[in-house]
């Protein structure tokens, strides 16, 4: 028997995993259940009501593709235990949005599966998949398909689990990472959004609305009560071998038409007169026939008959009508969802890549105007997801590199093989959450930041190309001769005097070296602010939400300006160092004053002073104001920080 102690259940506001979150609280009060979930539109912090009082349960609202957050909550939250139940997974949907189904499916597994490598913490991850990758089973065939059968998805959502289920293998064997995939049949029961078919037959008949039914309605699938499913994932948990799969099904087998009789009659409706057939999907599978026995050795066993959990499912629904709010669209015969809100960095470095993929099958055989072709390094980073957004704007041909920083080999193929005309590095360690990590990640900070961004410079130099460095203007600190207030800012030329963190040692060792490289472009950037308040890199972001903050002026960017800026330096190939910032420099208080006036009239905030701050941090934090005249002479319609703030950021999100 396995017992976990600190457990991360992803997707835990949805259906089937608030089911298993809600019964694991109550069954096992020492285990503490942390819950991730980003609350799309098929979830709802309703779902897990019955847990908010328990002093073991944690909600964290967020994206399973955001590395940051899910590698802070695996090392902060002690997490030893994972269950993935997030997922899109509509299939009339992925018809539709099939590159959201990818998104979130294969590339969110991804990003937790990474992040477990990386914190070795976890010593149980459990995958949830489907019984859809198997593909469809001979209508004639009496022996469902075993754990071992071969996948054969039809369709782009079971594509992605799939796809999920192969990533989640590759981690097993290649990293020894301790997984458990289940394959289910269908589940209904409370809770369930209405776009699939046992709540949405249910709401139309409660509605007096007809039923659709999609083809003749010969199409055989087997049927799940929730309860069950919670129960058979908590055998899973505890008696599930490392390495292996189990499918969660049952042999009793029902067709779309049966469904709707059943419901019809329960409801006293005549069949005849509410029944509509419409449209079929692109491909609609006969049927999905598990063979269950490998579960049930464990001491699984289905106990909710059809016919009773169909009447426990009806009187929920009736009891509770109005629980998603308006679901007109999902009780659409064909319902469509753009489920996906692309708002952090994980995301635009993805969605951005396939913008460009797009784009190009609608432009096979024509050329690129643009003389440029930018490589970028910083794929998955915050600053390097916006350069390829802004290059698609400004129609610049360019590539994300795929070789490690620290592999000069991988650099000298990325170079023959993309023929830059020049190199954006955004890439670099600053943290996991912040720059505490690097305190007690030295080598790995060194490795990147360091000895990474010098073979990029020297591999760039070596082929005569131009290199821009996305660097750091956390290098300084107010002294006397630049004293808190006085408006003298640091310039280009000053040596840095900030010592307080590891992770701006290795940032001032790297600026100290590139200046001995005459094809490098250095930029300061501090304190980095986008219109994206969602962004958890966003500073405006981080202090809305810290409980205390020290009020102190700095120099600080706004990407929304600068960084079109950097496209244009690297244009003009601008050398040297500058100071990346707005002109000028505004405090804690000052930025949360005007997001109490511009956003969030009840917001509000307390101080505490840098004594105060020390005792809750482990690397001191650089506090500094950056002269950036020599930046505004190169670029007149540059705007003052407190300009800059409003016109970008708060102006744009202004609640009215």
């Amino acid at each position: 028997m396995y017992e976990p102690k600190n457990i991360l259940i992803t997707g835990a506001a949805g259906f089937i995993a608030s089911h298993v979150t809600t019964k694991l609280i109550k069954k096992y009060p020492k285990y503490k259940i942390v819950v991730l979930d980003k609350v799309d539109y098929c979830s709802t912090f309703r779902n897990l009501r019955a847990c908010i009082t328990s002093p073991n349960f944690k909600f964290i609202r967020g994206d399973i593709a955001t590395a940051d957050i899910v590698n802070h909550i695996l090392i902060e939250e002690e997490i030893d235990t994972i269950m993935h139940f997030a997922a899109q997974t509509h299939v009339d949907n992925s018809f539709g949005n099939s590159m959201e189904f990818t998104y979130n499916n294969i590339y969110g597994t991804h990003v937790l599966l990474e992040a477990c490598r990386v914190t070795n913490y976890v010593k149980r991850f459990i995958h949830v998949s489907t019984d859809e990758v198997y593909g469809e089973t001979d209508l004639e065939d009496n022996i469902g398909n075993h754990e071992a059968s071969q996948l054969l998805p039809t369709n782009p959502y079971s594509a992605s689990k799939a796809g999920a289920e192969m990533l989640v293998m590759a981690y097993h064997r290649s990293y020894g990472l301790p997984v458990i995939t289940s394959r289910g049949n269908n589940v209904y029961g409370s809770n369930q959004y209405p776009e699939k078919l046992v709540p949405k037959f249910i709401l139309l008949a409660m509605r007096g609305e007809k039923l659709p039914i999609h083809g003749d309605g010969s199409n055989v699938r087997s049927y799940l009560h929730c309860e069950d499913v919670a129960e058979a994932f908590d055998v899973i948990l505890h008696k599930g071998e490392i390495g292996q799969i189990y499918n969660i099904g049952t042999k009793k087998e029902r067709s779309v038409l049966d469904v709707a009789e059943d419901i019809c009659k329960l409801f006293k409706l005549n069949p005849k007169e509410v029944i509509e057939f419409v449209q079929d999907r692109p491909f609609n599978d006969k049927r999905y026939f598990l063979d269950d026995q490998k579960l049930k050795q464990l001491g699984w066993e289905e106990r909710i008959s059809w016919e009773e959990g169909l009447k426990k499912t009806i009187e929920w629904y009736k009891k509770n009508p109005d629980w998603w709010g308006d679901v007109s669209a999902a009780l659409n015969p064909h319902p469509r969802f753009t489920a996906i809100n692309l708002s952090d960095e994980a995301q635009w470095s993805f969605q951005y890549g396939y913008s460009r993929l797009a784009r190009s099958f609608t432009e096979v055989g024509r050329k690129s105007s643009s003389r440029f072709k930018f490589l970028i390094y910083g794929r998955t980073g915050w600053i390097g997801g916006l350069l390829g957004k802004l290059c698609d704007e400004e129609r610049i041909d360019w590539e994300y590199g795929k070789g490690r920083l620290q592999d000069r080999k991988s650099l000298e193929e990325d170079i023959r093989t993309v023929k830059p005309t020049h190199v954006l590095n955004a890439a670099g360690v600053t943290g996991r959450p912040n720059v505490d990590w690097c305190e007690s990640h030295k080598v790995e900070t060194i490795r990147t930041n360091v000895v990474g961004t010098l073979t990029l410079a020297d591999v760039c130099k070596e082929h005569n190309l131009y290199m821009m460095n996305f660097a750091t203007g956390c290098i300084f600190e107010y002294d006397k001769d630049h004293p808190l207030g006085s408006g003298i800012g640091f310039k280009e030329e000053d040596k840095p005097n900030f010592t307080g963190s590891f992770y701006s040692k290795t940032k001032a060792m790297v600026e100290e070296l590139l200046r001995n490289y005459g094809n490098v472009c250095t930029l300061r950037v501090r304190m980095p602010i986008s219109s994206d308040l969602s962004n958890p890199r966003n500073f405006i972001t981080k202090i809305s939400r810290y409980n205390k903050v020290v009020n102190i002026p700095n120099s600080m960017t706004v990407l929304d300006e600068l960084l079109p800026i950097s496209i244009e330096m690297a244009k003009r190939n601008l050398r040297g160092i500058w100071n990346f910032t707005n002109p000028g420099a505004i405090s804690h208080n000052q930025i949360l004053e005007l997001y109490r006036d511009y956003i969030d009239p009840k917001f509000k905030w307390a101080n505490f002073d840098l004594e105060e701050q020390a005792k809750v941090i482990v690397a001191q934090r650089s506090n500094n104001e950056m002269d950036a005249s020599k930046l505004k002479k190169e670029f007149p319609e540059l705007l003052s920080i407190r300009d800059s703030v409003i016109k970008f950021v708060f102006e744009p999100n202004k609640k009215t």
